[in-house]
Protein backbone atom coordinates (compact mmCIF):
# COMPACT_ATOMS: atom_id res chain seq x y z
CA UNK A 1 0.00 0.00 0.00
CA UNK A 2 1.26 3.34 -1.26
CA UNK A 3 1.83 6.36 1.53
CA UNK A 4 -1.10 8.55 1.72
CA UNK A 5 -1.04 11.54 -0.73
CA UNK A 6 -3.25 15.08 0.62
CA UNK A 7 -5.10 16.59 -1.98
CA UNK A 8 -6.86 19.96 -0.77
CA UNK A 9 -10.15 20.99 -2.34
CA UNK A 10 -13.09 23.44 -1.22
CA UNK A 11 -15.56 21.00 -1.15
CA UNK A 12 -16.35 16.99 -0.64
CA UNK A 13 -18.99 15.53 -2.70
CA UNK A 14 -19.84 12.10 -1.27
CA UNK A 15 -21.67 10.68 -3.76
CA UNK A 16 -21.37 10.58 -7.77
CA UNK A 17 -25.31 10.04 -8.24
CA UNK A 18 -28.08 12.41 -9.77
CA UNK A 19 -27.39 14.56 -6.51
CA UNK A 20 -23.89 14.59 -6.13
CA UNK A 21 -23.44 15.28 -9.54
CA UNK A 22 -25.84 18.55 -9.05
CA UNK A 23 -24.39 19.72 -5.84
CA UNK A 24 -20.81 19.09 -7.44
CA UNK A 25 -21.78 21.23 -10.98
CA UNK A 26 -23.56 24.16 -9.22
CA UNK A 27 -20.62 24.40 -6.74
CA UNK A 28 -17.99 24.33 -9.45
CA UNK A 29 -19.78 26.81 -11.73
CA UNK A 30 -19.53 29.48 -8.43
CA UNK A 31 -15.47 28.34 -8.95
CA UNK A 32 -15.33 26.54 -6.14
CA UNK A 33 -13.32 23.20 -6.76
CA UNK A 34 -14.59 20.17 -5.85
CA UNK A 35 -13.81 16.55 -5.28
CA UNK A 36 -16.64 13.89 -5.86
CA UNK A 37 -16.16 10.42 -3.86
CA UNK A 38 -18.20 7.54 -5.74
CA UNK A 39 -17.92 3.96 -4.99
CA UNK A 40 -19.23 2.31 -8.24
CA UNK A 41 -16.37 2.45 -11.09
CA UNK A 42 -18.49 5.10 -13.09
CA UNK A 43 -20.80 8.05 -11.34
CA UNK A 44 -24.39 7.93 -12.73
CA UNK A 45 -25.71 6.50 -9.84
CA UNK A 46 -29.51 4.29 -9.85
CA UNK A 47 -30.75 6.89 -12.22
CA UNK A 48 -28.49 5.59 -15.48
CA UNK A 49 -29.63 2.60 -14.79
CA UNK A 50 -33.41 3.81 -15.28
CA UNK A 51 -35.40 3.40 -18.88
CA UNK A 52 -37.62 6.35 -17.86
CA UNK A 53 -38.41 8.80 -15.00
CA UNK A 54 -42.09 9.72 -14.53
CA UNK A 55 -44.54 11.31 -14.66
CA UNK A 56 -42.94 12.68 -17.55
CA UNK A 57 -41.63 9.48 -19.19
CA UNK A 58 -38.07 11.25 -20.32
CA UNK A 59 -35.40 8.80 -20.86
CA UNK A 60 -33.62 8.68 -17.91
CA UNK A 61 -30.13 8.42 -19.45
CA UNK A 62 -30.88 11.44 -21.76
CA UNK A 63 -31.10 13.50 -18.45
CA UNK A 64 -27.78 11.64 -16.54
CA UNK A 65 -25.83 11.60 -19.39
CA UNK A 66 -25.09 15.42 -19.95
CA UNK A 67 -24.56 15.82 -16.28
CA UNK A 68 -21.88 13.52 -15.75
CA UNK A 69 -20.41 14.38 -18.49
CA UNK A 70 -20.34 17.75 -17.41
CA UNK A 71 -18.83 17.06 -14.70
CA UNK A 72 -16.03 14.88 -16.00
CA UNK A 73 -15.08 17.73 -17.79
CA UNK A 74 -15.54 20.39 -15.63
CA UNK A 75 -12.14 22.19 -14.56
CA UNK A 76 -12.65 22.64 -11.56
CA UNK A 77 -14.31 18.97 -10.81
CA UNK A 78 -12.42 15.91 -10.00
CA UNK A 79 -13.89 12.31 -10.17
CA UNK A 80 -12.56 9.83 -7.67
CA UNK A 81 -14.50 6.75 -8.92
CA UNK A 82 -14.29 3.28 -7.47
CA UNK A 83 -13.18 4.74 -3.60
CA UNK A 84 -14.43 4.54 -0.54
CA UNK A 85 -14.43 7.12 2.40
CA UNK A 86 -13.31 5.54 5.60
CA UNK A 87 -13.51 8.34 7.29
CA UNK A 88 -14.19 12.28 7.87
CA UNK A 89 -13.84 14.47 10.53
CA UNK A 90 -13.12 17.83 11.65
CA UNK A 91 -8.70 18.12 11.88
CA UNK A 92 -8.56 21.21 14.32
CA UNK A 93 -7.56 24.16 11.79
CA UNK A 94 -11.35 24.82 10.40
CA UNK A 95 -11.32 22.02 7.80
CA UNK A 96 -12.46 18.61 7.18
CA UNK A 97 -9.92 15.28 6.59
CA UNK A 98 -11.31 13.06 4.62
CA UNK A 99 -9.39 9.36 4.29
CA UNK A 100 -10.33 7.71 1.07
CA UNK A 101 -9.49 4.22 -0.12
CA UNK A 102 -8.79 4.19 -3.79
CA UNK A 103 -9.61 0.29 -4.82
CA UNK A 104 -7.76 -1.40 -7.02
CA UNK A 105 -8.92 -1.46 -10.51
CA UNK A 106 -5.88 -3.72 -11.86
CA UNK A 107 -6.18 -0.90 -14.65
CA UNK A 108 -3.75 2.02 -14.98
CA UNK A 109 -6.47 5.10 -15.05
CA UNK A 110 -3.61 7.22 -16.33
CA UNK A 111 -3.13 4.79 -19.26
CA UNK A 112 -6.32 3.38 -20.01
CA UNK A 113 -7.75 5.27 -22.95
CA UNK A 114 -10.81 3.08 -23.02
CA UNK A 115 -10.78 0.77 -26.31
CA UNK A 116 -12.01 -2.18 -24.43
CA UNK A 117 -9.86 -4.64 -26.45
CA UNK A 118 -9.00 -6.01 -23.21
CA UNK A 119 -13.16 -6.47 -22.97
CA UNK A 120 -13.65 -7.76 -26.25
CA UNK A 121 -10.51 -10.69 -25.94
CA UNK A 122 -11.58 -11.84 -22.29
CA UNK A 123 -12.95 -15.31 -22.25
CA UNK A 124 -14.52 -15.13 -18.86
CA UNK A 125 -18.24 -14.25 -18.84
CA UNK A 126 -19.85 -13.34 -15.31
CA UNK A 127 -23.01 -12.23 -14.71
CA UNK A 128 -23.79 -8.17 -15.03
CA UNK A 129 -24.97 -6.52 -11.99
CA UNK A 130 -25.47 -3.32 -14.33
CA UNK A 131 -28.19 -5.78 -16.41
CA UNK A 132 -30.35 -6.96 -13.62
CA UNK A 133 -28.32 -10.13 -13.70
CA UNK A 134 -30.16 -10.78 -17.13
CA UNK A 135 -26.99 -10.90 -19.32
CA UNK A 136 -23.03 -11.60 -18.75
CA UNK A 137 -20.05 -9.81 -18.94
CA UNK A 138 -16.73 -10.58 -19.00
CA UNK A 139 -14.40 -10.49 -16.25
CA UNK A 140 -12.57 -7.12 -17.07
CA UNK A 141 -15.06 -4.19 -19.16
CA UNK A 142 -15.53 -0.76 -18.66
CA UNK A 143 -18.30 -0.74 -16.82
CA UNK A 144 -21.42 0.16 -19.51
CA UNK A 145 -21.20 1.74 -22.99
CA UNK A 146 -22.14 5.56 -21.15
CA UNK A 147 -20.10 5.09 -18.28
CA UNK A 148 -17.71 8.22 -16.73
CA UNK A 149 -14.83 7.25 -16.71
CA UNK A 150 -14.57 5.33 -19.84
CA UNK A 151 -11.89 3.06 -18.01
CA UNK A 152 -11.65 -0.35 -17.61
CA UNK A 153 -12.05 -2.47 -14.23
CA UNK A 154 -10.83 -6.17 -13.43
CA UNK A 155 -12.84 -8.46 -11.47
CA UNK A 156 -10.20 -10.05 -9.31
CA UNK A 157 -12.82 -12.66 -8.19
CA UNK A 158 -13.36 -13.83 -11.63
CA UNK A 159 -10.31 -13.56 -13.45
CA UNK A 160 -7.91 -16.61 -14.42
CA UNK A 161 -5.01 -14.64 -14.74
CA UNK A 162 -4.73 -16.09 -18.45
CA UNK A 163 -3.02 -12.91 -19.75
CA UNK A 164 -5.22 -12.26 -22.45
CA UNK A 165 -6.30 -8.44 -21.44
CA UNK A 166 -2.50 -7.71 -20.51
CA UNK A 167 -1.52 -8.90 -24.06
CA UNK A 168 -4.01 -6.69 -26.00
CA UNK A 169 -4.17 -3.91 -24.02
CA UNK A 170 -2.08 -1.07 -26.80
CA UNK A 171 -0.70 1.13 -23.36
CA UNK A 172 -0.12 -1.61 -21.16
CA UNK A 173 -2.69 -0.37 -18.83
CA UNK A 174 -3.73 -3.87 -17.52
CA UNK A 175 -1.34 -4.07 -13.95
CA UNK A 176 -2.04 -7.16 -11.98
CA UNK A 177 -0.26 -6.33 -8.98
CA UNK A 178 -2.01 -3.17 -8.32
CA UNK A 179 -2.71 -2.31 -4.89
CA UNK A 180 -5.35 -0.03 -2.93
CA UNK A 181 -4.24 3.35 -2.99
CA UNK A 182 -5.05 5.63 0.28
CA UNK A 183 -5.48 10.04 -0.40
CA UNK A 184 -6.07 12.19 1.71
CA UNK A 185 -8.63 15.19 1.27
CA UNK A 186 -8.55 18.17 3.28
CA UNK A 187 -11.70 20.48 2.65
CA UNK A 188 -13.92 23.74 3.85
CA UNK A 189 -17.37 22.04 3.12
CA UNK A 190 -18.81 18.34 2.56
CA UNK A 191 -22.27 17.27 0.77
CA UNK A 192 -23.34 14.03 1.48
CA UNK A 193 -25.63 12.67 -1.75
CA UNK A 194 -25.12 8.60 -0.85
CA UNK A 195 -28.07 7.82 -2.31
CA UNK A 196 -30.20 4.28 -1.20
CA UNK A 197 -29.79 1.22 -1.32
CA UNK A 198 -32.79 -1.56 -2.15
CA UNK A 199 -34.56 -4.27 0.76
CA UNK A 200 -32.98 -7.41 -0.14
CA UNK A 201 -35.16 -10.02 -1.30
CA UNK A 202 -33.92 -12.61 1.44
CA UNK A 203 -35.71 -10.25 4.00
CA UNK A 204 -39.00 -11.75 2.79
CA UNK A 205 -39.45 -15.77 2.76
CA UNK A 206 -43.28 -14.92 1.97
CA UNK A 207 -41.98 -13.52 -1.39
CA UNK A 208 -39.24 -16.45 -2.13
CA UNK A 209 -36.53 -15.09 -0.71
CA UNK A 210 -35.07 -14.54 -4.46
CA UNK A 211 -35.16 -17.83 -5.69
CA UNK A 212 -38.78 -18.17 -7.31
CA UNK A 213 -38.49 -17.86 -11.16
CA UNK A 214 -40.16 -15.02 -12.94
CA UNK A 215 -39.75 -13.14 -9.65
CA UNK A 216 -38.07 -10.00 -10.10
CA UNK A 217 -37.79 -6.58 -8.31
CA UNK A 218 -38.33 -3.36 -9.88
CA UNK A 219 -34.62 -2.66 -10.88
CA UNK A 220 -34.36 -5.60 -12.54
CA UNK A 221 -37.76 -4.58 -14.32
CA UNK A 222 -36.22 -1.33 -15.60
CA UNK A 223 -33.51 -2.73 -17.41
CA UNK A 224 -35.84 -5.36 -19.56
CA UNK A 225 -37.92 -1.97 -20.29
CA UNK A 226 -34.58 0.22 -21.23
CA UNK A 227 -33.45 0.42 -24.41
CA UNK A 228 -30.10 -1.01 -24.07
CA UNK A 229 -31.34 -3.55 -21.90
CA UNK A 230 -30.06 -7.42 -21.77
CA UNK A 231 -32.67 -8.46 -24.02
CA UNK A 232 -33.73 -5.59 -26.06
CA UNK A 233 -37.36 -6.28 -25.52
CA UNK A 234 -39.61 -7.21 -22.42
CA UNK A 235 -38.67 -11.60 -21.77
CA UNK A 236 -39.77 -13.75 -19.38
CA UNK A 237 -36.00 -14.54 -17.72
CA UNK A 238 -36.88 -18.19 -17.29
CA UNK A 239 -37.44 -18.95 -20.78
CA UNK A 240 -37.41 -16.09 -22.93
CA UNK A 241 -41.15 -16.44 -23.34
CA UNK A 242 -43.36 -12.64 -23.92
CA UNK A 243 -45.58 -12.98 -20.52
CA UNK A 244 -49.22 -12.28 -21.18
CA UNK A 245 -50.22 -11.50 -17.44
CA UNK A 246 -47.74 -9.32 -15.21
CA UNK A 247 -48.37 -7.85 -11.70
CA UNK A 248 -46.79 -5.72 -9.37
CA UNK A 249 -46.49 -6.31 -5.62
CA UNK A 250 -46.12 -2.97 -3.41
CA UNK A 251 -45.26 -2.24 -0.18
CA UNK A 252 -42.26 -4.87 -0.38
CA UNK A 253 -40.11 -4.03 2.50
CA UNK A 254 -41.98 -0.74 2.87
CA UNK A 255 -44.47 0.05 5.90
CA UNK A 256 -43.18 -3.67 7.35
CA UNK A 257 -42.96 -3.28 11.16
CA UNK A 258 -41.75 -6.98 11.40
CA UNK A 259 -38.64 -5.71 9.15
CA UNK A 260 -38.12 -3.13 11.24
CA UNK A 261 -39.38 -0.67 7.96
CA UNK A 262 -41.88 1.48 9.41
CA UNK A 263 -42.21 4.18 6.61
CA UNK A 264 -43.65 4.65 3.22
CA UNK A 265 -40.25 4.77 0.24
CA UNK A 266 -42.17 7.48 -1.33
CA UNK A 267 -41.61 6.47 -5.19
CA UNK A 268 -42.87 3.05 -5.36
CA UNK A 269 -46.43 3.23 -6.33
CA UNK A 270 -45.32 5.89 -9.27
CA UNK A 271 -42.43 3.96 -10.45
CA UNK A 272 -44.71 0.87 -10.96
CA UNK A 273 -47.20 3.12 -12.53
CA UNK A 274 -44.90 4.10 -14.65
CA UNK A 275 -43.38 0.46 -16.01
CA UNK A 276 -46.82 -0.14 -15.95
CA UNK A 277 -47.76 2.00 -18.76
CA UNK A 278 -44.22 1.31 -20.60
CA UNK A 279 -45.46 -2.24 -20.53
CA UNK A 280 -48.69 -1.67 -22.15
CA UNK A 281 -46.56 -0.20 -24.81
CA UNK A 282 -44.47 -3.00 -25.03
CA UNK A 283 -46.85 -5.82 -24.65
CA UNK A 284 -50.04 -4.44 -25.58
CA UNK A 285 -51.77 -7.46 -25.18
CA UNK A 286 -50.84 -8.60 -21.66
CA UNK A 287 -52.48 -8.31 -18.71
CA UNK A 288 -51.16 -5.96 -16.20
CA UNK A 289 -52.09 -6.14 -12.28
CA UNK A 290 -50.86 -3.92 -9.79
CA UNK A 291 -51.75 -4.99 -5.78
CA UNK A 292 -51.34 -1.99 -3.94
CA UNK A 293 -51.99 -0.99 -0.18
CA UNK A 294 -52.56 2.69 -1.15
CA UNK A 295 -51.83 4.69 -3.86
CA UNK A 296 -49.62 7.69 -2.82
CA UNK A 297 -49.28 10.05 -5.75
CA UNK A 298 -47.77 12.95 -3.81
CA UNK A 299 -46.20 14.99 -6.92
CA UNK A 300 -47.34 17.55 -9.29
CA UNK A 301 -49.25 15.42 -12.02
CA UNK A 302 -48.59 12.48 -10.12
CA UNK A 303 -52.51 11.80 -9.88
CA UNK A 304 -53.01 12.29 -12.92
CA UNK A 305 -49.91 10.14 -14.04
CA UNK A 306 -52.03 7.27 -11.85
CA UNK A 307 -55.65 8.26 -13.80
CA UNK A 308 -53.90 7.79 -17.34
CA UNK A 309 -52.48 4.27 -16.04
CA UNK A 310 -56.66 3.15 -15.22
CA UNK A 311 -57.33 4.43 -18.26
CA UNK A 312 -55.15 2.71 -20.65
CA UNK A 313 -56.59 -0.51 -18.80
CA UNK A 314 -54.32 -1.14 -15.97
CA UNK A 315 -55.91 -3.40 -12.99
CA UNK A 316 -55.44 -1.69 -9.43
CA UNK A 317 -56.31 -4.17 -6.69
CA UNK A 318 -56.29 -3.46 -3.54
CA UNK A 319 -54.96 -6.53 -1.39
CA UNK A 320 -51.85 -7.01 0.69
CA UNK A 321 -49.97 -9.81 -1.08
CA UNK A 322 -49.53 -12.90 1.68
CA UNK A 323 -47.89 -15.13 -0.31
CA UNK A 324 -45.84 -16.08 -4.09
CA UNK A 325 -44.61 -19.16 -5.36
CA UNK A 326 -44.06 -20.66 -8.09
CA UNK A 327 -45.02 -24.01 -10.51
CA UNK A 328 -43.10 -26.08 -12.78
CA UNK A 329 -44.44 -24.18 -16.01
CA UNK A 330 -42.65 -21.01 -15.04
CA UNK A 331 -45.88 -19.73 -13.58
CA UNK A 332 -46.08 -17.29 -10.35
CA UNK A 333 -48.70 -17.70 -7.63
CA UNK A 334 -49.86 -15.00 -6.15
CA UNK A 335 -51.83 -15.21 -2.96
CA UNK A 336 -53.19 -12.11 -1.55
CA UNK A 337 -56.48 -11.07 0.81
CA UNK A 338 -58.97 -8.36 -1.20
CA UNK A 339 -59.27 -5.59 0.92
CA UNK A 340 -62.44 -4.66 -1.04
CA UNK A 341 -64.50 -7.85 0.04
CA UNK A 342 -63.76 -10.39 -2.11
CA UNK A 343 -61.69 -12.45 0.37
CA UNK A 344 -58.61 -14.63 -0.08
CA UNK A 345 -57.67 -15.09 -3.51
CA UNK A 346 -54.98 -16.75 -5.46
CA UNK A 347 -54.22 -15.57 -8.81
CA UNK A 348 -51.68 -16.97 -11.53
CA UNK A 349 -49.31 -14.45 -13.34
CA UNK A 350 -46.10 -15.10 -15.77
CA UNK A 351 -44.20 -12.66 -14.46
CA UNK A 352 -43.88 -10.87 -10.91
CA UNK A 353 -42.49 -8.07 -10.00
CA UNK A 354 -41.94 -6.81 -6.84
CA UNK A 355 -41.63 -2.97 -5.91
CA UNK A 356 -38.73 -2.84 -3.37
CA UNK A 357 -38.62 -0.20 -0.83
CA UNK A 358 -35.38 1.78 -0.18
CA UNK A 359 -32.75 1.27 2.54
CA UNK A 360 -29.89 3.88 3.25
CA UNK A 361 -26.91 3.63 0.98
CA UNK A 362 -24.46 4.40 3.98
CA UNK A 363 -23.94 4.70 7.15
CA UNK A 364 -21.71 7.74 8.58
CA UNK A 365 -21.49 6.76 11.99
CA UNK A 366 -18.13 5.85 13.60
CA UNK A 367 -16.46 7.17 10.57
CA UNK A 368 -18.07 10.58 10.70
CA UNK A 369 -19.49 12.94 13.51
CA UNK A 370 -23.17 12.37 11.78
CA UNK A 371 -26.06 11.10 13.30
CA UNK A 372 -28.94 8.86 11.79
CA UNK A 373 -32.32 9.16 12.61
CA UNK A 374 -33.76 5.64 13.83
CA UNK A 375 -35.23 4.77 10.26
CA UNK A 376 -31.08 4.77 9.46
CA UNK A 377 -31.22 8.00 6.92
CA UNK A 378 -29.33 10.95 8.44
CA UNK A 379 -30.32 13.48 10.53
CA UNK A 380 -31.43 17.15 10.39
CA UNK A 381 -31.99 19.06 12.98
CA UNK A 382 -33.50 21.46 10.62
CA UNK A 383 -35.71 19.17 8.56
CA UNK A 384 -39.06 21.12 8.17
CA UNK A 385 -37.31 24.57 7.51
CA UNK A 386 -33.28 23.92 5.76
CA UNK A 387 -33.10 19.76 5.16
CA UNK A 388 -30.28 19.92 3.34
CA UNK A 389 -28.47 21.16 7.41
CA UNK A 390 -27.21 18.52 9.04
CA UNK A 391 -26.26 18.82 12.55
CA UNK A 392 -22.34 19.43 11.76
CA UNK A 393 -21.32 22.86 11.16
CA UNK A 394 -19.99 23.04 7.35
CA UNK A 395 -21.56 19.30 6.35
CA UNK A 396 -24.74 19.56 4.60
CA UNK A 397 -26.99 16.76 2.73
CA UNK A 398 -29.25 16.07 -0.11
CA UNK A 399 -31.04 13.51 -1.99
CA UNK A 400 -31.93 9.86 -0.43
CA UNK A 401 -29.22 10.01 1.73
CA UNK A 402 -31.55 12.06 4.24
CA UNK A 403 -34.78 10.01 3.34
CA UNK A 404 -36.53 8.25 0.46
CA UNK A 405 -37.58 10.63 -2.10
CA UNK A 406 -37.61 11.20 -6.29
CA UNK A 407 -35.92 12.15 -8.33
CA UNK A 408 -36.86 15.57 -8.84
CA UNK A 409 -36.92 16.32 -5.25
CA UNK A 410 -33.38 15.30 -5.20
CA UNK A 411 -31.94 17.69 -7.16
CA UNK A 412 -33.81 20.26 -6.16
CA UNK A 413 -32.46 19.93 -2.39
CA UNK A 414 -28.79 19.26 -4.15
CA UNK A 415 -29.21 22.53 -5.44
CA UNK A 416 -30.65 23.49 -2.03
CA UNK A 417 -27.41 22.27 -0.42
CA UNK A 418 -24.93 23.56 -2.84
CA UNK A 419 -26.34 27.10 -2.11
CA UNK A 420 -25.84 26.32 1.52
CA UNK A 421 -22.31 25.34 0.91
CA UNK A 422 -21.56 28.13 -1.19
CA UNK A 423 -22.59 30.62 1.61
CA UNK A 424 -20.82 28.88 4.03
CA UNK A 425 -17.63 28.44 1.71
CA UNK A 426 -17.49 32.12 0.80
CA UNK A 427 -16.98 32.78 4.47
CA UNK A 428 -14.65 30.20 5.51
CA UNK A 429 -12.34 31.20 2.80
CA UNK A 430 -11.88 34.55 4.06
CA UNK A 431 -11.20 33.67 7.28
CA UNK A 432 -8.34 31.01 7.34
CA UNK A 433 -7.50 32.84 4.07
CA UNK A 434 -8.04 29.49 1.96
CA UNK A 435 -6.63 28.79 -1.17
CA UNK A 436 -7.08 25.14 -2.87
Amino acid sequence: MTSRETLRFDALVVGGGIAGLQAALDLADQDYTVAVVEKDASIGGTMIRLSKVFPTLDCASCITTPKMAAAAHHKNIRLFTFCELESLHPNGSGTFEARILKKPRYVDENRCIGCRQCEYHCPVYVPDENQGGFAARKAIRVPFSNAVPQIAVLDAEHCMLCGSCATVCPTDAVCYDQEPDPVVLEVLAVIVATGFSTMPLEDKPQYGQGTVPNVITALQMERLLAPHGPYNRVLRPSDGMEPDSIAFVQCVGSRDKSLGVSYCSRVCCMYAIKQAMLLSGALPLADITIYYMDIRAFGKNYEQFFQNAQAMGIHFVKAKVAWIEGAENGSVAVRYEDQMGNGVTTAWHDLVVLSVGKLPGWNPVGRTPLETESDGFLRSPYAKIAPTITGVDGIFAAGAALGPKDIVDSIAEASAAAAHAASYLLQRKRDLNWAA
